[in-house]
């Protein structure tokens, strides 16, 4: 283990976790402030980009041209608007390289099993099956486990069907060509009772499996996006049904959708 003047050697210094005014740059505060709204938006004139940010429009002006010079953003002379420019891609593709999706998610998932109290799970989806990817086991004696490595049929998964439910229409054609397996009797076999059921998880932005795996089980799952705005995995919490009632599914919604909103974020993904 590294002791602290090991530590502020390498780049950090003595008060490196004092966030307070006197080690913050103003002017590179701003200047992020103006590229960041600039990158949420399809081309920005300078006045608009002033307003929006409650800057100058003389101090705005600075920043772009700034930034301008890095690459980092473009002027479009004909139509007199401003772009992120393409030297942001590359930034970003480096950050790409060295974000791993369960590396981003572990912590999270932490968090989501200790603020629900139940098993948090995360994963994809593999030749038209989930594959479990990452799990936090809850510590209570009864509990959903799902190593990694499991595959489960995405139509009686809740991570499944939060996948399913965002899925472009060929792709979900695509996944559910087979015959639906049934394994309880909760489990949506007819093609049009489980489309209708994914066409209300898309209203709520998440999904439910209802004893449609395993009796006694319920999982509650939302969907993850990547950079292009597609689906890419899901984050789910799953327990028994004594535990796990409606109400509480209800309840438990919200922090599985801000678990998902959070890992989207975190490997820089954007919601459609």
């Amino acid at each position: 283990m590294q002791d602290e003047s090991t530590t502020r050697r390498r780049g950090r210094p003595r008060g490196w976790d004092d966030k307070t005014e006197q080690n913050t740059i103003k002017s590179l505060d701003r200047a992020m402030a103006v590229f960041e709204h600039l990158s949420g938006a399809s081309g920005l004139a300078l006045t608009q980009l002033a307003e929006e940010t409650g800057q100058s429009p003389a101090t705005v002006y600075r920043i772009l041209v700034t930034l301008e010079g890095r690459g980092m953003v473009e002027f479009d002379r004909d139509e007199q608007l401003w772009h992120v420019g393409a030297r942001s891609f590359v930034i970003g593709a480096r950050f790409l390289r060295r974000t791993s999706l369960v590396e981003r998610a572990r912590p999270i998932m932490r968090r989501l099993m200790e603020e629900t109290g139940e098993t948090a799970n995360l994963g994809i989806e593999k030749e038209g099956a989930v594959l479990f990817l990452s799990q936090v086991e809850t510590h209570s004696a009864i509990r959903a486990f799902f190593p990694p490595g499991t595959l489960s049929a995405m139509h009686a998964s809740g991570i499944g069907k939060a996948l399913l439910a965002f899925m472009d229409a060929g792709r979900l054609e695509r996944v559910l060509s087979e015959p639906l397996e049934r394994f309880t009797e909760r489990t949506l076999t007819d093609e049009k009772a489980l489309l209708a059921d994914l066409a209300r998880a898309r209203v709520r932005g998440y999904a439910v499996d209802d004893e449609e795996k395993n009796n006694g089980m319920r999982c509650i799952a939302a969907p993850v996006f990547d950079m292009n705005r597609e689906v890419v995995a899901g984050i789910s919490v799953s327990g028994p049904v004594n535990r796990i009632g409606p109400q509480e599914m209800e309840n438990l919604s919200r922090p599985v959708m801000r678990a998902a909103a959070a890992l989207t974020l975190a490997i820089a993904g954007a919601r459609p």
